[in-house]
């Protein structure tokens, strides 16, 4: 296609809605065009040079002429060993021909440098590797290692699971519900209708695996029954199922029309997609047109056998992710109902919509319209209806739903980006986060940016969510805004690789190949199991859960197999199709297909919007890469250490500040005491000051030294380790469990004796609605299992019933035994986004196996008496010695004064003289004189930077007690 082909300029809505380039506009502009001006001369000196620099240049040879000429004052040479048998690159610290290495310091300077040049060439080494181009060579070889990896994965499937809808990798058999501990909502995805071999389908014709596509066809359309009696999930069964066997049904009747394949073929999963559609429409009998979250597959939703039809909330995404796959039903097969009631639940999620900020909340009520949690961003809950609204214009070329993106497009922007960050905010107050934390499912979100053609935010939270995966291997289900773990569980998500992919193919970029391969290696090593790959269940320990969701089957080899294949390579013209949330191929030539519904209601004039460049156009690679091949690389580079993994060594800073101290009678505890804190005090009889007569004695005055290291933050967020003691006879304070905080309800770190109750089993169980044993909860602490809503409904509903505390009880998730507290890290339980100011008990969490025990106790003995409290203040625990601490202050010494006054009590007092305080501020010397060189030495020993006075801010902060003058 010709680069004028690309030019920024309106183009009409039918020619954009039925040109199938039109649904990845960005995609296919950058795959055909961007690789000619990346390929340019520029770009090929620039990678020439890289290969040079690889291939000549390597960091050992380089650091090997520079340490053989490495001379620090003609005292010490530091340099590579190369007399020493083989080991190149060994590190010698010694002398220079004959001269004595006489001083350390220098010494340890040079190793510093030396260290750091080395670790600084190797990453350099690293990030050349990472932005070199990929051979073809190299891509087929991640290719057919991709393809070894889904045979193993599907291979697993199909013989120790099938026809179970899920894969326990860990056990090696099928996951049939009912026949394994309940999960809770996990399990409502599992319809007892082979899941996994529905949803893989048309991955299957993908990667050009045809004859077991075939295979599976045959196998879905003998095997597979939708009428089982079995509560199921709206929004999963949705995306994964119906829009499977449509996605399957596509594939299959592409290859009956080339005449090669599936012959036999008469649109057999179609017409299982529209009776899964009707057994799904029930869920929309609703005031409100909002879909109800569960329906029974065979009784519906009001028959008495439904088991279902109580619930009276659903999220965003539940009831706005419906449109792609029952309009795409309706227009394949005619019967236009489907579609109705999607658009109807659109239309709903608009009209609610905050008009102040444009933004939607969480979790509505499917009655009333209402509002339930009023957090607004783009990860679970709300991530895929934002996806389908963009996806709904570019397949059924209706301009009611790019109207609403952009929108929301530009709220998101405005209030949610804080580039790189996506964080929740408050729906009516979105100037304000709602919490400090992310979660993995807002990972598609540059996916869906280079849809929209906003590339450099996409790059950024990409590069992000890539230095998060480096520091933990995988995407955490939930990390800090420090990029430390907040939820720890990876449950082999694909959102990652899909930007990954989408970012490539806009880009052009090798960069986002080697960010694939890292995903396909990390799988490889640490989440491959004999029979599959298993999901991680703390990213921390590495440890396994025995799952392993159809959605890795279904999206993540997918991505990944087209993120290394040309277009050539495919089966099918990839162009021709757009994905859903599951990574379901839909094909656009559905747009050209007219239903017989009415457009969406709410297309109207009052509703103003700025419209730019991108709104309607296929915006060119000159608009977007303005004449420079290293655009994404520029962005990303901003990020790059954005986590501190990776960065080249060097020593922690050390901030310093040095007073005069007089001493009237300091006793040596004290100063033990200041050392403690990395305050040094030497006697300046022991300092000369390099007076021309001499040292100058200074009896019973010290010089202060004030060091403050500056330490990285650490790994995890800190969590206050609790207990629930059994107290009660036979028990008597022996038995002791584990248990982790809330940040919410009751501190009962501020309780000085803990909070001590009769234990008692809430009905029901999982607490999520009124509770009906209300009587024999008041006044004592419920039990109250985990799953099925929030932390915070739980609570609320125990509280409301008089309970005096709660102990939340985690489910047997674990392969062949519980989680318990010894291999999985505590976690403090979080509210539901909204205040949980209301909520004033106490509330702790155990474990599985931890509460399993404190279970069997209760049924055991019925009269259980327990304590909760910090782990430290447990009964019978010995109190450690509290340790000595003391206030420090320093203020000048005041015009006049005499040095007999001093500080009384537990405080000691630094008194400076006005004309003797010596600071370094900001490495630039500030001392006059004949003091400046010693000072300057004694300022300096030891560290690799000057003085400043940071230092006291960092004490202020790391102490408490000292505070500036």
């Amino acid at each position: 296609m010709e680069d004028k082909a690309f030019e920024v300029g309106t183009r009409s809505e039918k020619t954009c809605q039925r040109d199938p380039l039109f649904i990845h506009y960005v995609l296919n502009r950058f795959t055909n065009s961007a690789p000619t001006a990346l390929e340019g001369g520029s770009q090929r000196a620039i990678r020439g040079t890289r290969r040079r620099m690889t291939d000549d240049a390597n960091p050992p040879s380089l650091l090997m002429q520079m340490c053989d000429g490495l001379c620090l004052h003609e005292v010490c040479l530091l340099r590579l060993d190369k007399q020493q048998g083989s080991e190149a690159g060994k590190m010698d610290i010694g002398r220079l021909g004959d001269k004595p290495c006489g001083k350390l310091g220098l010494c340890f300077a040079a190793e510093m440098m030396l260290k750091t040049l080395l670790i600084t060439s190797l990453l350099s080494w690293v990030n050349c590797l990472e932005n070199q181009s990929m051979t073809p060579e190299e891509k087929t070889n991640i290719r057919n290692q991709i393809l070894e990896m889904f045979d193993h994965a599907y291979g697993s499937y199909m013989k120790y699971a099938y026809p179970a809808d899920e894969l326990m990798p860990l056990s090696c058999k099928g996951r049939v519900r009912g026949e394994e501990p309940n999960r809770g909502d996990i399990d409502d995805s599992l319809g007892k209708f082979s899941l996994t071999l529905i949803d893989t389908l048309d991955t299957l014709v993908v990667l050009n695996k045809l004859d077991e596509f075939e295979d599976a066809v045959r196998k879905a359309v003998r095997d597979v029954r939708l009428d089982n009696d079995v509560v199921v999930s709206v929004f999963e069964t949705n995306i994964r199922v119906l829009g499977g066997l449509l996605g399957g049904h596509v594939m299959a009747d592409l290859l009956r029309q080339r005449g090669e394949r599936m012959q036999w073929y008469r649109d057999e999963l179609l017409h299982m997609a529209v009776e899964l559609g009707h057994r799904l429409l029930p869920a929309f009998n609703t005031s409100s047109g909002l879909p109800y979250p569960k329906v029974n597959l065979r009784y519906g939703i009001l028959n008495p056998l439904s088991r279902t039809g109580t619930e009276s909330d659903t999220c965003t995404a539940c009831a706005g992710t419906m449109i792609l796959e029952f309009a795409a039903l309706s227009r394949l097969s005619g019967e236009s109902v489907f579609e109705e009631h999607a658009r109807k639940a659109l239309d709903v999620l608009w009209e609610r919509r905050q008009r102040g900020s444009d933004l939607v909340g969480t979790v509505i009520n499917i009655h009333n319209g209402e509002w339930v949690r009023k957090d607004s961003g783009v990860g679970a809950g709300i991530d895929s209806y934002y996806e389908y609204l963009m996806k709904a214009y570019i397949l059924l070329g209706d301009n009611t739903f790019l109207q609403r993106f952009n929108i929301h497009y530009s709220a998101i922007m405005k209030f949610i980006s804080q580039p790189p960050l996506l964080l929740n905010v408050h729906m009516h107050n979105p100037t304000v986060s709602v919490r400090s934390w992310m979660d993995s499912l807002l990972a598609f979100f540059p996916g869906l940016q280079v849809l929209t053609g906003d590339l450099k935010p996409a790059i950024e939270t990409h590069e992000m969510l890539y230095q998060v995966t480096k520091q933990h291997k995988f995407l955490p289900e939930a990390f800090t805004t420090e990029f430390r773990v907040h939820w720890g569980q990876h449950l082999l998500r694909p959102e990652f690789a899909e930007s990954t992919y989408y970012l490539y193919k806009a880009t052009g970029d090798p960069y986002y190949l080697r960010v694939g391969q890292s995903i396909v290696e990390k799988l490889n090593a640490f989440a491959r199991v004999p029979c599959g790959f298993a999901a991680v269940q703390d990213v921390r320990t590495g440890t396994h859960e025995d799952r392993m969701d159809s959605f890795f089957l279904a999206e993540m080899f997918k991505y990944l197999y087209l993120l290394f294949s040309e277009k050539s390579q495919l089966p099918i013209n990839i162009d021709d199709y757009i994905f859903t949330t599951e990574a379901h191929l839909l094909p656009v030539s559905l747009s050209t297909t007219q239903a017989s519904v009415q457009t969406n209601v709410t297309e109207d004039a009052a509703v103003a919007h700025h419209e730019d460049l991108f709104t309607h156009s296929c915006p060119s690679t000159e608009t977007l890469f303005p004449n420079n091949p290293s655009f994404a690389k520029t962005i990303r580079d901003g990020y790059k250490y954005l986590t501190g993994v990776g960065r080249a060594f060097t020593p922690l800073p050390i901030r310093e500040i040095e007073l005069p101290l007089h001493d009237n009678g300091m006793e040596p505890w004290n100063q033990e005491f200041l050392r403690s804190m990395g305050i040094s005090l030497t006697p300046l009889n022991d300092i000369t000051l390099g007076e021309p007569s001499g040292p100058k004695q200074h009896k019973g005055v010290f010089r202060v030294k004030l060091v403050a290291e500056v330490s990285q933050s650490p790994e995890e967020e800190l969590v206050v380790p609790h207990v629930v003691q059994l107290i009660s006879p036979p028990f008597l304070g022996r038995t002791v469990l584990t248990a982790g905080p809330a940040k919410f309800g009751m501190d009962l770190t501020k309780q000085e004796h803990g909070v001590k109750g009769t234990i008692v089993k809430a009905s029901p169980y999982t607490a999520c609605g009124p509770i009906e044993n209300a009587a024999k909860v008041k006044g004592r602490i419920a039990l109250a299992l985990r799953g099925d809503c929030m932390f915070a409904v739980k609570a609320r509903w125990l509280q409301q019933a008089g309970a005096s505390g709660v102990i939340f009880i985690g489910k047997g998730y674990d392969h062949r035994k519980g989680s318990n507290s010894e291999e999985t890290p505590l976690f403090q339980m979080v509210g539901d986004g909204d205040s949980t100011e209301d909520i004033t008990l106490p509330l702790v969490f155990l474990f599985n196996r931890e509460g399993s025990v404190l279970t069997a106790a209760l049924e055991e003995h019925h009269n259980v008496e327990v304590l909760l409290l910090p782990k430290e203040r447990q009964l019978g625990k010995d109190k450690s010695e509290k340790p000595v601490s003391m206030n420090i202050k320093l203020r000048l010494r005041e015009e006049g004064e005499t040095e007999e006054r001093a500080a009384r009590g537990p405080t000691l007092e630094l008194v400076l003289e006005n004309k003797e305080v010596l600071l370094n501020e900001e490495g630039e010397e500030e001392l006059s004189g004949k003091q400046e060189s010693r000072q300057q030495q004694v300022c300096t020993q030891g560290r690799t930077e000057p003085c400043s006075t940071d230092s006291l801010q960092s004490m202020n902060s790391k102490t408490g007690s000292v505070t500036n003058p």
